[in-house]
C-alpha cells in the first residue's frame, strides 16, 4: 500500500496547494503561517517583478531572504522567474487549489481587476482576500455571476477587520432580536512601517484630508514626514471599512449602524489599544445589552489577518469541491481551522 492509498483509506485529503500573491510584509507572514501547517502547502508566490513555483513546496526562508535581498522572489534560483506580468504568468503554469491575495488595496479597483484576470484565464479554484474598503468589496460582489460561471469560489473580506471581527459580530448578533450598533476598534503595533508599506498607505488614505489616490501617490519620504508629525501614530475614525456592507449583505444590521476605527503605532510593536468588537442589541425579552469580543494583545496584525484568511480558504475549498461557486463574505461562512 503506497502513501496515497493509505491516505485514501484513512480518508485523509491531500494537502491543499496554496499560492500567495503579493510578497510584502503580509505575504511573507502568510508564507510563515502556511509553513507551520500540515493541511496546506505553499507552492507558489508572486510579487511585482516575478514569481516562484515548486510543486513539492517552496522553501519559505529562502523565498523571503531572496525577496528581501533582491526585491523579488523571481531571483530565487532555479525555480524563480522574472516577469512584468507575474500574476498572469503564474496562473497559466501553476497547479494551485487556492490563492491568498495579499495585495495592496490601492488603487481601489486593483483586487477586483486581479479577480477578472483569474476569470479570463479559465482558472478554477478558491480566491481569498483581506480587502478593507466597502467600495472595493461592492465591486467584487457585483462580479458574483461572473465568478459563478468561471467556477471560482471567492471569499472576500477575510482578514482581521473585515474578517475575524466581522464573523465575531455575526455570531454575537444571535443573542439579539434587533441589533442597534456594531463598533469595531483596532489597535495595531508595528516596529517599522516599511515592513507594511501598502497597509500603512491604505490607513493614511482613511485620514481626514487624504484619499486613496493621494495616499498611493505619496513617496516614502512624504510618508515618513507625516509619521514624524504624528510621532508614528495614526488615529483613524469612521473608516470606510467593508465590515458594514458585509454585515448588511448577511442580513444582520444596516451599514449605517456599523463603525470602524482604530490606532496604528508604526514605531512600536506593542498594540496602542486592544482590538475588539462590541455588538449592542435588544434581546427578545426587551433587555439592551452589549457583547464584547477582544483579541489578545500578544497576537500581531499578521496573525489576525493570515490565520483567518487561510481558515476561509479551507472553507472555500470545501464549498468548491461541492460545486458551490460565486462570492461569499466572512460574515456568511464559518472559517475552518487549518491544522
Amino acid at each position: 500500500m503506497n502513501s496515497e492509498q493509505i491516505k485514501n483509506s484513512l480518508n485523509i485529503s491531500p494537502a491543499i496547494r496554496v499560492g500567495v500573491l503579493g510578497f510584502g510584509g503580509l505575504g511573507q507572514a502568510a508564507a510563515k503561517v502556511v509553513a507551520g501547517k500540515q493541511e496546506m502547502i505553499l507552492v507558489a508566490a508572486a510579487d511585482q517583478k516575478g514569481y516562484v513555483y515548486a510543486t513539492e513546496g517552496l522553501n519559505t526562508e529562502k523565498s523571503i531572504a531572496t525577496y528581501q535581498s533582491q526585491g523579488s522572489v523571481g531571483y530565487l534560483e532555479p525555480i524563480g522567474t522574472l516577469t512584468n506580468q507575474s500574476i498572469q504568468d503564474l496562473i497559466e503554469i501553476a497547479e494551485v487549489d487556492g490563492y491568498f491575495l495579499a495585495l495592496p488595496n490601492l488603487p481601489n479597483d486593483f483586487i477586483p481587476t486581479v479577480a477578472k484576470e483569474f476569470i479570463k484565464s479559465g482558472w478554477r479554484g478558491v480566491l481569498v482576500d483581506a480587502i478593507k474598503r466597502t467600495t472595493a468589496v461592492e465591486q467584487l460582489l457585483a462580479m458574483k455571476e461572473e465568478l459563478q460561471a468561471a467556477g471560482i469560489t471567492y471569499m472576500t473580506g477575510c482578514g482581521a477587520t473585515p474578517g475575524l471581527l466581522t464573523a465575531a459580530a455575526a455570531l454575537a448578533a444571535q443573542s439579539y432580536a434587533e441589533i442597534h450598533q456594531v463598533e469595531i476598534t483596532f489597535g495595531v503595533g508595528i516596529a517599522n512601517w516599511e515592513a507594511y508599506r501598502a497597509t500603512v498607505r491604505e490607513d493614511i488614505g482613511h485620514m481626514p484630508g487624504y484619499t486613496v489616490e493621494t495616499a498611493r501617490a505619496m513617496t516614502d519620504a512624504q510618508v515618513e514626514a507625516l509619521l514624524d508629525k504624528t510621532n508614528g501614530v495614526l488615529t483613524l475614525t469612521n473608516m470606510e471599512h467593508a465590515d458594514d456592507v458585509m454585515l448588511e449583505v448577511a442580513g444582520i444590521v444596516g451599514r449605517d449602524r456599523v463603525t470602524v476605527g482604530g490606532v496604528v503605532d508604526t514605531r512600536n510593536p506593542k498594540k496602542p489599544l486592544s482590538t475588539n468588537v462590541k455588538v449592542t442589541g435588544r434581546t427578545f425579552e426587551g433587555k439592551i445589552s452589549t457583547h464584547t469580543f477582544t483579541l489578545g494583545d500578544e497576537t500581531s496584525m499578521a496573525a489576525n489577518v493570515c490565520g483567518p484568511a487561510f481558515g476561509y480558504l479551507k472553507a472555500g475549498r470545501q464549498l468548491h469541491q461541492r460545486g458551490i461557486y460565486g462570492i461569499f463574505t466572512a460574515a456568511e461562512i464559518m472559517p475552518q481551522f487549518v491544522r
